[in-house]
């Protein structure tokens, strides 16, 4: 198959449309999705499903949008995949009142975004840029995120099946799809649906550049030290206070420096303080702890552990607990028992014209929890750039890349059937 002019790519209108839906997650709420205004989404996107001809696209009642595009090959033996983008954005930044902007022809120049100009998209800040000369940049403007993650794989996906709905050429087996709500605050797979989805594996389209492709994600625990200080009137403290708020700001500062986020790359797994609160008599300290080698993360919970007594051995009468909970766990375990999923992802994007490289994600994906829950599921990129920020940008010719690699991945599945 080659991809050319005659393909009407929708995907840059249809992520136009799904950005200025306010989709943010919210890690305080108990409920499922943790906020209803995901489910806007869904209902739209159940319904642009639909009048493309997936006609059992549903939402369920946790959020999920899942749906069939319907094997056209004569085989009967092509294994079913599925391609699963997550619906939310973060809550680390706005997602109300987004407004995105098309800057055209990118030629290396500063995108001052309008709304807020302090806010400013330099070529020596945001390395792929060098990549995208020419291309059409898709910014906010300034004052919210994009959206770019995921609603860049969403719309790809959905751009994905209208093509193959409108080209039966492209030989392909059943493609299953599914969207999840609340990945960003790592709850994304917890209610899916595994024996529905029937498929033999899946690729989340939610990576960075383009020809990127991640087998490989972090091991992830989650740690809470609470510490039990002594309350007393302040007026009459001397001798007896022991604050647990004072006694929480020597743990952290007390951590290994060199074990911190901002002092590791690549391989380097880290110990990072994400919130602290509390008062005189208790406080609580929230850990994630990251390393591609699992057996290290109970390592770093013993640091957390021997710097806890280190500090409280100067407050006597004072106690601490510490519970360490499993969050995910590095996909690549899963990935290499099964090396065609991630070969045929390599080839795909060589099909679409990329250099392919293969990587590691110094974080998690759905594909991490999916891929230990009997679906193996490794990361292709969507185009998306500066998660989580102000600044996020995404390339309108990076996604038609994407679509075009989920068709080339379609019909190789066949071809290797």
């Amino acid at each position: 198959m080659k991809l050319n002019s005659r393909f009407n790519f929708t995907v840059t209108e249809r992520f136009l449309r799904y950005v200025t839906i306010d989709t943010q997650s919210d890690p305080n709420s108990d409920s499922i999705p943790s906020t209803g205004k995901q489910k806007d989404l869904g209902r739209l996107l159940v319904n642009e499903l639909i009048t493309i001809g997936l006609h059992d696209a549903h939402l369920d009642e946790y959020g999920y949008v899942y749906a069939t595009v319907p094997s056209n090959s004569d085989k009967s033996n092509v294994p079913v995949i599925c391609f699963c983008s997550h619906m939310d954005t973060a809550p680390d930044c706005s997602g109300t009142g987004v407004k995105p902007i098309i800057h055209k022809n990118y030629q290396g120049e500063d995108l001052v975004l309008p709304d807020d100009t302090t806010q400013v998209i330099r070529l020596s800040e945001h390395y792929d840029l060098k990549n995208q000369a020419g291309n059409d940049i898709i910014t906010a403007s300034g004052t919210t995120l994009l959206g770019a993650d995921n609603k860049a794989g969403v719309a790809e996906i959905v751009d994905a099946c209208y093509q193959l709905m409108n080209h039966r050429e492209i030989k392909h087996g059943t493609i299953r799809i599914l969207f999840t709500p609340d990945e960003e605050i790592g709850r994304g797979v917890d209610k899916v649906d595994i024996e529905k989805l029937g498929a033999y594996a899946a690729y989340t389209m939610d990576g960075e550049s383009a020809g990127n492709m991640e087998n490989e994600t972090f091991s992830a625990d989650g740690a809470k030290l609470v510490i039990n200080g002594i309350s007393s009137h302040p007026g009459f403290a001397k001798g007896k206070m022991q604050s647990a708020i004072k006694i929480a700001g020597q743990v952290i500062a007390m951590l290994p420096h060199e074990l911190s986020p901002e002092m590791t790359e690549g391989n380097q797994g880290f110990i990072h303080p994400v919130s602290i609160q509390g008062h005189v008599e208790t406080a609580e300290i929230d850990f994630i702890l990251r390393d591609f080698d699992e057996h290290k993360l109970k390592n770093y919970a013993e640091v957390i552990r021997e710097t806890a007594e280190a500090a409280l051995a100067r407050f006597p009468g004072c106690s601490y607990t510490l519970e360490v909970k499993p969050q995910y766990r590095n996909m690549k375990v899963m990935l290499d028992k099964h090396p065609e999923i991630v070969e045929y992802g390599m080839e795909a994007m060589r099909r679409a014209g990329l250099v392919a490289r293969l990587c590691s994600i110094r974080g998690g994906t759905d594909g991490s929890r999916l891929s230990f829950m009997g679906l193996p599921c490794p990361n292709i990129f969507a185009g998306e750039h500066a998660f989580h920020s102000k600044q996020e940008w995404v390339s309108v010719q990076d996604m038609q890349k994407a679509v075009e690699t989920i068709l080339h991945l379609c019909e190789i599945w066949e071809e290797r059937a």
